[in-house]
């Protein structure tokens, strides 16, 4: 009984956020659960919440607490993360294995957290490590602003899109993961989704019959925020819609100077929202695409393209001709590159955002640790195949981190995350980055394995400055 008084105790404890009395509360009850469907014409289950694929929104504004209740009616544990959410004082409340307490099946947790200082589009899914989002569990998060922060674009007469893209596995996640277990890559995707639905029928010998697609409908002469995100696995996109172009203004909370593109690659993990203005003739419907990128099996290219329609109310008929083009090359990196470079951060724009030590200029800040951190193909490692960083495969232990530290629990994890590459064998560790607090840590990615790489730091914003 007194352990479970203790647990108790540390359960509130870990749940307590500092919140300012006069900041509204939003409550969320869900229930995630497996449910039929047939995204590609194949039956198969799905994780839904509350009966929804792909899952509801949260839609709060600035400095909102959030209150989400998740009851588990899964036969496995289930961790919810918030993709680009900043959470302060600790990472408790952000569902990542090995820093949280996985949700047994059968039994609630409520997430508290609050939306400070951040305005923009994020979304949320299940923790990566099981790969419970190959089979969904997704949904978006929408931060508004507050009244009295303007936005640095006219407001959207349309009104707000969200669109999920994605690829998709006609096997389980179960069955994925046992094919990592037993050292066997996924190989290549089944298909591409759009908001949890196939590919409209662009090509009777590439899609086949009978597949529901998403239709977006559209009123004519209107502007439109669309929010995209790449919930997939492990699949770059490029996003792109048929004779419309796609003015870029705000990239995970982040508003950014307005530029005009005819498409974009959206990475793993990636959310953009762009202004679309409705000003093409309604003669027909228009293609909404998402199309693989750098995928190595040559014959898998074509079936990875999703397809949804967006429909004028006055269209005269169906969509048309060809789908507009992807980049030239399929396997060229340099386009994406240059295509990431070219966004630039909109210093001008009123409201809340992260400002270091007071200053924009990267050479005022002082930089307290460097780490270069090197990913490589995967490797045998005691006879199972495992991607590493530093030569270090990361394994979460059975006591959270957090948890760990807290109680001061020995032998959960060791401070000793080299910061360079090092010259040795690969290894299996609970190895952790031994940071500095309050400081600011300069990360060097090198991705020298042979896919793209998409990180996500849980928790913390950061900085691109090269």
């Amino acid at each position: 009984m007194a352990l479970l008084h203790l647990l108790s105790l540390l359960l509130l404890l870990l749940c307590a956020e500092p919140a300012l009395a006069g900041d509204p509360f939003a409550y969320f009850d869900w229930e995630v659960a497996y449910q039929s469907a047939r995204p590609l014409g194949v039956a198969q289950k799905v994780i839904a919440i509350n009966g929804q694929f792909p899952g509801p929104p949260l839609n709060v504004t600035t400095n909102w607490n959030v209150v989400v209740n998740v009851r588990n009616a899964l036969d496995e544990p289930l961790l919810l993360t918030w993709h680009g959410l900043q959470h302060r004082k600790n990472s408790w409340q952000d569902g990542v294995t090995g820093t949280n307490c996985p949700i047994p099946a059968g039994w609630n947790w409520t997430y508290q957290f609050q939306v400070k200082d951040q305005v923009g589009s994020f979304f949320y899914s299940p923790s990566a490590l099981p790969l419970h989002r190959a089979a969904g569990g997704y949904g978006g998060i929408v931060v508004n602003n507050r009244d009295v922060v303007p936005i640095p674009f006219p407001f959207p007469d349309g009104g707000d899109l969200t669109l999920f893209i994605g690829d998709w596995y006609l096997r389980s996640h179960k069955d994925l993961r046992r094919s990592l277990d037993a050292g066997t890559p996924l190989g290549a995707p089944d298909g591409v989704l759009i908001n949890g639905l196939g590919p409209y029928r662009y090509n009777d010998s590439l899609v086949p019959p009978a597949i529901a697609y998403e239709r977006i409908n559209v009123e004519p002469g209107r502007t439109y925020r669309l929010r995209v995100h790449n919930v997939g696995v492990s699949t770059s996109l490029n996003f792109r819609i048929q004779g419309h172009s796609l003015l870029l203004v705000e990239t995970e909370g982040s508003y950014t100077s307005q530029q005009n593109y005819s498409n974009m690659d959206i990475h793993v993990g990636q959310s953009y929202s762009f202004l679309v203005t409705m000003d093409q003739n309604a003669s027909t419907d228009y293609y909404v695409v998402a199309s693989a990128r750098f995928v190595t099996d040559p014959g898998a290219v074509d079936k990875l393209t999703g397809v949804a329609i967006l429909h004028y109310s006055n269209s005269q008929g169906p969509a048309s001709g060809p789908l507009p083009a992807a980049p030239d090359d399929q396997y060229d990196t340099a386009f994406s590159i240059n295509q990431a470079r070219s966004i630039r951060w909109n210093v001008t724009a009123s409201g809340a955002r992260p400002n270091p030590q007071g200053s924009f200029h990267y050479g005022d800040i002082t930089v307290t640790d460097v780490y270069l951190l090197q990913s490589q193909p995967p490797e045998l490692i005691d006879g199972q195949l495992r991607s590493t960083i530093n030569g270090i495969s990361y394994i979460a232990p059975s006591t959270p981190l957090i948890l760990a530290q807290l109680f001061n629990v020995p032998g959960v994890f060791k401070l000793d995350f080299p910061n360079h590459p090092m010259n040795r064998l690969p290894k299996v560790d609970t190895s952790v980055i031994n940071g500095t607090y309050k400081g600011f840590m300069e990360i060097i990615f090198q991705n020298n394995a042979t896919t793209v790489q998409s990180y996500h730091l849980d928790g913390y914003a950061f900085f691109v400055v090269g």
